[in-house]
Order: C-alpha cells, then sequence, then structure tokens
C-alpha cells in the first residue's frame, strides 16, 4: 500500500497529453487552450468614451461649449479635430475624435440655446477608455493550458481567434464489473444490486470536459472479462473498471491487466474510502484504473486522483478547489492508518459540518455534501473550531 500523495503523483507522472485540434468559438468552452494567444489589435482599438455625454477640452470646461456634432458608437467622426470652445455629443463606445481629453457626463450638462451646453459639475474624470489600454497589441493574452470558460472564450472573439487550437477530449472507456450487477431499470430480485457506479462515472468524466464511454456489465467470468476490456481499451485512452480489484476469490481484474501487459504503478493507496484502487500503464499508450465497487469510493478516487491526470492528458494542470473554513463539530475516529475523507456541508454561519454518513456504500449522503474534509494519516480527531481545508464538490457556493 502506497501513501495518497505518493499514487497522486505516480498517477499524474503517467500521463502524456493528447494531440490537438482547431475548433469553432462555440465548441471551445470547457476545452483546453493548445496554443499561446496573441493580441493581433490593442484594445479598446481606438480612444472610446466610458459614457454618454459631451467629448470637450479640460481646458474648456469652466465655459459655454458649441455642439458641433453628435458621433454614434460605430460611426466615424466627421470632425477632424476638437477646437477650443468646442465639443460633440458623444455616445458610450463611439470614437473620441482628437483634441478632446475628457467625456463629460449629460447629468452634470445644462443645455443653452444656439446648440450650446454649460458644464454644471466642479470636476470630472476623463471618462475615456484609452486605446491599449486593456491589452497592447502583440501582447500574450492567453497560454497554452488554459480551460477556457465564457471570459476566455470573449476574449478570443475580441481578438479574432475564431478557431482556436485545443488538446483533444479524452476517451474513457466505463465497464462495471460483478454478478450481482444489473441496469438500474431492472426490477431487484435476490441479491441483485442496480449499477450506480457506471452512471456515477459517466457524469463525473464528461464534467471534465473528456468522452465518457459505456461499456456496460460484465460478470465474474476472467474470459467474459479480458473480451470486453479488450474491446474497450480499443477505443479508449484510458478505462475505468469499478469493482473486481481487491482481495478476493473473484477480484480478477489485477491480473487480468496484468496478463494484457499493463505495467501497475499502484495497486492500493492508503485512503478511505478508496484503499483498492489500482492504475495501469501499456506500452501502447492506454491506461487503465480499477476502481472500488463501492460508489462513494469510486467517487472519491476519481475526484481526487483521476481528475488531475484527465485534465493533465487534457493539456491543463489542475489543482482543486479548496478553501478555509472552521469546524463546526468535532470529528473523531479509530484507525489512523489512512487519510480519510469526511462530507461535510456548509451552515447558515459559515462553519462546516460533517453530514449523515454510514459508509462507501451510502451514495446519497454526498447528494447533502458540499465538500471533503480530511483526516491526516495519523491523526484521531478534528476539534470543533479548527481551521480545516474543504474540497468543494462541484460548482457549489459557500456562504460568504
Amino acid at each position: 500500500m502506497i501513501s495518497f500523495e505518493c499514487a497522486l503523483a505516480r498517477i499524474r507522472q503517467a500521463a502524456v497529453t493528447l494531440g490537438t485540434e482547431p475548433v469553432t468559438l462555440r465548441a471551445a468552452c470547457d476545452r483546453v487552450l493548445a496554443q499561446d494567444v496573441l493580441a493581433d489589435t490593442n484594445v479598446p482599438p481606438f480612444d472610446k468614451s466610458a459614457m454618454d455625454g459631451y467629448a470637450c477640452r479640460r481646458a474648456d470646461l469652466h465655459k459655454p461649449l458649441r455642439v458641433i456634432t453628435t458621433i454614434h458608437a460605430g460611426t466615424v467622426p466627421t470632425v477632424r479635430r476638437i477646437g477650443p470652445g468646442q465639443c460633440v455629443k458623444i455616445m458610450t463606445g463611439a470614437l473620441v475624435p482628437p483634441g478632446a481629453d475628457c467625456v463629460i457626463m449629460r447629468e452634470f450638462v445644462r443645455v443653452l440655446a444656439d446648440h450650446t451646453i454649460q458644464f454644471t459639475g466642479r470636476a470630472t474624470a476623463p471618462n475615456i477608455c484609452r486605446a491599449g489600454e486593456d491589452i497592447r497589441k502583440g501582447a500574450l493574452v492567453l497560454r497554452a493550458g488554459t480551460l477556457l470558460k465564457a471570459p476566455h472564450i470573449a476574449t478570443l472573439a475580441m481578438l479574432g481567434c475564431t478557431r482556436p487550437r485545443v488538446y483533444r477530449r479524452a476517451r474513457v472507456g466505463i465497464l462495471a464489473t460483478g454478478s450481482e450487477l444489473v441496469p438500474p431499470g431492472h426490477t431487484i430480485h435476490g441479491a441483485a444490486i442496480r449499477d450506480s457506479n457506471s452512471h456515477q462515472l459517466m457524469a463525473q468524466v464528461a464534467a471534465v470536459g473528456a468522452v465518457p464511454r459505456h461499456y456496460g456489465i460484465v460478470k465474474d467470468i476472467e474470459n467474459k472479462m479480458v473480451a470486453r476490456i479488450r474491446t474497450a481499451l480499443r477505443a479508449c485512452d484510458l478505462l475505468l473498471i469499478t469493482g473486481g480489484v481487491s482481495v478476493g476469490d473473484l477480484d480478477l481484474v489485477p491480473d487480468i491487466l496484468k496478463a494484457l501487459g499493463f505495467t501497475l504503478v499502484c495497486e492500493t493507496v492508503a485512503m478511505k474510502p478508496g484503499k483498492p484502487m489500482l492504475f495501469g500503464t501499456h506500452a501502447n499508450g492506454n491506461f487503465c484504473c480499477g476502481l472500488p465497487g463501492n460508489p462513494v469510493s469510486t467517487f472519491v478516487a476519481f475526484e481526487l486522483l483521476l481528475k488531475p491526470f484527465l485534465y493533465r492528458l487534457m493539456g491543463h494542470d489542475y489543482r482543486p478547489p479548496v478553501i478555509k473554513a472552521t469546524l463546526g463539530a468535532r470529528l473523531q475516529r479509530k484507525n489512523t492508518g489512512r487519510r480519510e475523507a469526511i462530507p461535510v456541508t456548509f451552515t447558515e454561519a459559515g462553519t462546516v459540518v460533517p453530514v449523515e454518513y454510514h459508509s462507501s456504500a451510502h451514495i446519497s449522503a454526498l447528494c447533502l455534501a458540499d465538500g471533503l474534509v480530511f483526516f491526516p494519516v495519523g491523526v484521531s480527531a478534528l476539534k470543533k473550531g479548527a481551521l480545516v481545508a474543504v474540497h468543494l464538490l462541484g460548482a457549489l457556493h459557500p456562504p460568504a
């Protein structure tokens, strides 16, 4: 058995970045940028008005100003320059003509007769967005390895990068093993159990931007398992197998993977839940991971070990969302040999307390959890009031 930290390091180091491809902006969200993006223009591209008002010379604010024209956004002004005693009525985003060094707000203007105005304020900010103020032409704006979200898509559009090159999405096969398993739609009879792991993993894989492929359920029969694993590996970068990875008579996965040529970089990990977790690499570039049969174990192992690996395959250096919070209840345990995850929720006071949680089969408990708090190896108690690191689950927003 190896430490969690050692397992994470070995699995991350095994990742080999996949190929790249160009995509449209509509398809780029949640993809990983595979190129540096430089600005092809200044942003803004010209001096523009930050608001509706009047563009003029600051030196003339004390006297009446003659309005010589109106400039709308998207219109190239006909006036060449703002001279002494002159101004132009201007709209937000419109090009500010030469000579003007400020835009006075409409709220601080009194309209006089004969196209003349008077500034009524005591002073004014420039209210002009200068050319290149946000981004200078030629500047490095987005780096390769960036996980693209909505603001990145807007930035790409603004820079005219309509076909960004991104890393290929990882293809992830998901296979459930166990003679007791039946699909979710089946009525339970005898000792059958509905397969929840496959569908949980399909959702987790899709959430990181990879492509999940479901290979169903296979019974604990060696030749059937070998055939299904071979089929999945022909089409996938990574195969996730749930069940059959411990030390029981029918836990066949470790020996099967070794026989298929996989080198196992870890077989058991000092973590709870998720101890019987194995990860293997193959000379042909395939990866395979054996996960425990209990769904909380599978969820936690994916969240902590496989999510960083998958992002690394797709060119992104993932760091989990972790915040500090005060523990609102004492946590106690007996066995201290493994790093242990405890599902917690935020209270209205902003502290975290454990949710009701029975065992690694109790997956519905995670429906109530906002995050995970960890017992380090060798620690038996976490005191109420202690400041703890909370690994957030999903796009959750704890109280401010």
